[in-house]
């Protein structure tokens, strides 16, 4: 956990393995170096962190592994800037900072007993796959789980280790689609959202999860209230840029809100309440 005297001091940890998802984005799986404070860290599916590279900067990333899995804290990276780029240059043993947990949860238990709809594009798989993993893990807690996830292309898709374990069980359902794909690609080919339509969840006693790129939760969003799911059941993450992590720089704010504390994870019906700053 984050220094209890100084929110921005970061642990040391060290990187056990470093996975290559696609051409452009790297998961990178990190134990704190303190094992006293690895083996009492406690986080919530939904909760990110900030990871650092030493002399570089940090940049705020999703806990993507879930909080019945605990060998490890996964975050992945997608290669933009200047500390996205020096932390695709780390390799396993190298050492980087945490600060984690920060900001709020997915209201996991909130959702029990009912059923759950993901919609995840490319890298906003991430988020996703926390909440996804712990469920479960819990399998028992929740009703009928269907994922929808697309990228643009199949070398696009991230976890896809997961993704063949995910397509096996007979507990969940798995729906992937790509925006373009020739004659060898075996699922779907389509936008999101018209996938998303031609699935027709049920919105009764159900909650849609989406993460993905802003235009793509846009119109799912509108492909969600098409299907009848109420703006309090539709729950997403926003990712606006977030610096010190814990609700005092201003840097995230969004109206009265403050994305690294407040968020990342709001429903619909609390974003229309927020000021049009997105």
């Amino acid at each position: 956990m984050c220094d209890c005297q100084n929110p921005y001091l970061p642990d040391t940890a060290t990187i056990l393995e470093v996975v290559e998802e696609t051409s452009n984005i790297k998961t990178f799986r990190v134990r704190l170096d303190d094992e006293d404070k690895m083996n009492a860290f406690t986080f919530e599916p939904g909760q990110v962190g900030q990871l650092s590279v030493f002399g570089t900067g940090e940049s705020t990333f999703v806990i993507n592994s879930p909080p019945t899995r605990m060998d490890y804290l996964q975050f992945s990276v997608m290669q933009a800037g200047e500390v996205t780029s020096a932390l695709h240059r780390l390799k396993a043993g190298d050492k980087v900072g945490v600060r984690a947990p920060l900001g709020n949860a997915f209201p996991a238990e909130a959702m029990k007993g009912k059923d759950i709809i993901f919609v995840g594009g490319g890298i906003g798989m991430a988020p996703l796959r926390t909440l996804l993993l712990y469920m479960l893990d819990n399998r028992d807690d929740y009703g009928k789980i269907s994922v929808l996830y697309g990228s643009r292309s199949p070398a696009d898709f991230c976890y896809k280790e997961d993704l063949d374990d995910w397509m096996a069980r007979d507990d969940m359902e798995l729906v992937l689609t790509a925006d373009g794909a020739d004659d060898s690609w075996p699922h779907r080919v389509g936008l999101i959202p018209h996938v998303l339509l031609d699935m027709k969840p049920s919105s009764e006693n159900a909650v849609a999860v989406t993460c993905g790129p802003p235009i793509m939760i846009k119109f799912t969003v509108q492909a969600l209230e098409e299907l009848g799911f109420a703006h309090e059941n539709i729950v997403t993450t926003l990712e606006k840029r977030m610096k010190c992590g814990v609700g005092l720089c201003g840097r995230c704010n969004i109206g009265t809100k403050y994305v690294c504390a407040d968020g990342p994870v709001f429903t619909y019906a609390e974003l229309k309440e927020l000021p049009n700053e997105l």
